[in-house]
């Protein structure tokens, strides 16, 4: 009976070590074979600069390639939708971005929950937006365009990257605090109303800091204000709109993501590269020179971040009455 007995008790704690072998070995072997990293956004959008950038350092830190998938379309919803029905072992990845925190309110019939279908990573940057216009516009400052605009009501067309998108909100936050009667010109992302913006078709665009910077360094795009609160590095006389319209703020932000249910060892794995990478001095150079501002941090960091801003831009879109075409 006490051989039984201690046959039982070995056999038993056995048993209580096993699930931590598969454990132990995912986590030894991820990745073993090619990783999809998502883009919900345009090729050479502020997200997919970022994705390629970190999944640049994913593949030469974890030894297996990191391949970029960009599937745009409908405010990024379909690219995350992918994702969201995508099996969740950790060789699909999403770029998330503050478009993720939007959607919600603004296409309230959506096949998914963001906050519950997707886990988060990590937090990758903060991104400011540059008011921009077209260097037709006889304008060189905040004021001046003001006085213009009133002065040619319904005659300046404003791009977006799409209804609803960080841009968007940026600018109807803006003609919502001046009065100002703009034209909204909605794009499938950044790229396409950026060309737009360079040929003159639309004159005015808030747009995020990677893919406005360069315009405005080339002379291509005149930089009027940043729209966050601080001024940024790469172009640290350009003014702040909140000097000319106090309180004014908006902000774009990019992360990753996983779908829900894939394994924390392979979260962990990745939070820890992906913090690594935005320590990295050459990283770091990288995105300043872009004009974003490194915000790394947990998982759980992250997900508390994202909660938060479709808390609060699920607020703005509702009192305002948006809703996506």
């Amino acid at each position: 009976m006490q051989f039984h007995r201690r046959g039982i008790l070995k056999l038993a704690a056995g048993a209580a070590t096993l699930p931590a072998v598969p454990r132990i070995a995912r986590a030894e072997t991820y990745p073993s074979h090619p990783v999809h990293l998502v883009v919900p956004q345009a090729a050479a959008s502020s997200t997919d600069i970022h994705a390629r950038m970190i999944g640049q350092w994913l593949q030469e830190h974890l030894d297996q390639p990191f391949v970029v998938d960009v599937k745009p379309g409908a405010g990024g919803n379909v690219g995350t939708e992918f994702v969201v029905h995508s099996t969740p072992d950790g060789y699909t990845l999403l770029a998330v971005n503050s478009q993720n925190a939007i959607s919600p309110a603004l296409y309230p019939d959506l096949t998914f929950n963001f906050l519950k279908d997707i886990t988060p990573i990590s937090p990758i940057s903060i991104a400011p937006m540059i008011m921009e216009v077209n260097p037709s516009l006889p304008v060189n400052t905040v004021p001046e365009f003001i006085a213009y605009a009133k002065a040619n009501p319904g005659k300046i067309n404003m791009a977006s990257a799409g209804v609803g998108g960080p841009q968007h909100l940026a600018g109807e936050l803006f003609k919502s605090m001046t009065g100002l009667n703009l034209i909204h010109v909605p794009y499938r992302g950044s790229t396409p109303a950026v060309t737009d913006m360079l040929a003159g078709n639309v004159q005015l665009m808030f747009d995020v800091t990677p893919t406005a910077l360069p315009q405005v360094k080339a002379g291509k795009l005149r930089a009027l204000a940043v729209t966050t609160k601080d001024h940024i590095p790469a172009l640290p006389d350009l003014p702040s709109l909140s000097e000319f319209l106090p309180g004014y703020e908006a902000e774009g932000w990019l992360g990753m993501g996983a779908p829900t249910g894939t394994p924390k060892d392979i979260i962990a794995t990745l939070n820890k590269q992906i913090n690594d990478a935005l320590g990295d001095a050459t990283i770091k150079q990288r995105l300043s020179d872009i004009g974003v501002i490194v915000r790394g941090g947990s998982p759980s960091d992250f997900g508390n971040f994202c909660a938060s801003e479709t808390a609060k831009w699920g607020k703005v879109i509702r009192d305002a009455g948006m809703k996506a075409d």
